[in-house]
């Protein structure tokens, strides 16, 4: 599926809407920035309300399946700015052997440590229950607050623009691209991006377009107070191996989630107080401090292809999908958004493990 008819490809500076204003469209729109008119069109409040604002904010290069890593693997370099050192651990009972091994074989700069050394890291463990580990120094927190300000200012210092509080009814091929509806106004586009996030199929629906089957996936996560009075400032992120509950070091406190993936509608979400507990309570029998205070917790959606692999492409003359990131989507953000822009204005061919044309076809 290609963008260009003959009406379209004579325009230097081609008119793109996208639709959705988390680190998916505000990338893209920041890469696209001084190279087409472009309008972000977000109807909550602010960009990255939901995913992006919610996430653990982790690189991991190691993270995600082949494709993913690759993704990862390109992306460090624009994110070099935004990221700090934080390294991750992973700790394994008798019962999780084969999930560690599993890590070690699939992971470059992972390394197996005693539980002695792991119990360095992260002094609160219990290492009674644990017999492995392994760490990977490299891994750092992503300053997406940082992130997410650069790319607005890089967009608006171009002829683009956020449109808030702006949400899209209806969406309608017309001669030269696309008539975006909104309640307010119809804005006229040569392409249309579709970085909706949980509600891209939907998206999709009112372009009349056959949506992918995108499955948003709730993770919930909790502050709790320092434990025992520790700076927990310079400590790894931890998790289990076969990835049950993790806790990472957020401004003083450690940030603790049950890592659950359960189906729900598009929403805004909210933790399931029962989720969150056995979550908590598998984090308590790992370390021996107890959890004393929850002092908030929230819920986002990680919203997943059915391959588990980020989705880029034509849908269809002038929609261009940008979605299904899962829980990648800002450590993917800057290749994510060149590829989608090298595609969007130049035509270029996608990787196919990314092209929207695995499920068209």
């Amino acid at each position: 599926m290609r963008r260009f008819s003959p009406a379209r490809s004579i325009r230097l500076m081609p008119k793109v809407v996208i639709i959705g204003g988390g680190i998916a469209g505000l990338s893209l729109a920041a890469e696209l920035a001084g190279q087409a008119e472009v309008v972000v069109l977000e109807r909550e409040a602010h960009p990255g309300m939901h995913a992006t604002g919610r996430s653990a904010a982790l690189f991991v290069e190691n993270y995600g399946n082949s494709a993913i890593r690759t993704l990862n693997r390109a992306s460090r370099s624009g994110l070099q700015p935004y990221l700090k050192q934080r390294g991750v651990l992973f700790v394994a009972s008798a019962e999780e052997q084969d999930a560690l091994d599993g890590h070690l074989a699939e992971s470059a700069g992972m390394v197996e440590i005693s539980v002695q050394k792991a119990l360095g890291h992260f002094p609160i463990l219990n290492g009674a229950r644990f017999s492995r580990a392994a760490y990977e120094e490299d891994a750092s927190d992503i300053d997406v607050d940082a992130l997410m300000g650069q790319h607005r200012r890089s967009l608006r210092a171009s002829v683009g623009r956020i449109a808030t509080r702006t949400e899209v009814i209806a969406l309608s091929p017309s001669r030269n691209g696309w008539d975006v509806v909104t309640a307010d106004r119809t804005y006229r586009a040569d392409i249309v991006v579709n970085a909706a996030g949980a509600w891209a199929d939907e998206v999709a629906q009112l372009a009349g377009i056959t949506p992918l089957g995108l499955t948003p996936l709730r993770r919930s996560a909790a502050i709790l107070p320092a434990p025992g009075g520790h700076d927990v400032s310079r400590w790894p992120m931890a998790l289990s191996a076969s990835e049950t509950w993790y806790a990472k070091p957020e401004a003083g406190r450690l940030m603790v989630s049950p890592a659950e993936e359960d189906p729900v509608a598009p929403m805004d979400a909210w933790p399931d107080d029962m989720v969150l507990a056995e979550g908590l309570d598998r984090y308590a029998q790992a370390v021996t401090e107890p959890v004393t205070r929850v002092e908030r917790s929230w819920a986002g959606l990680r919203t997943f292809a059915p391959d588990r692999t980020p989705v880029l492409g034509w849908g269809a003359s002038g929609f261009f999908w940008c979605a299904g990131q899962g829980g990648y989507g800002v450590q993917t953000s800057p290749e994510m958004a060149r590829l989608a822009a090298q595609a969007i204005l130049h035509d270029s061919d996608l990787p196919a493990e990314l092209d929207v044309a695995r499920f068209l076809n």
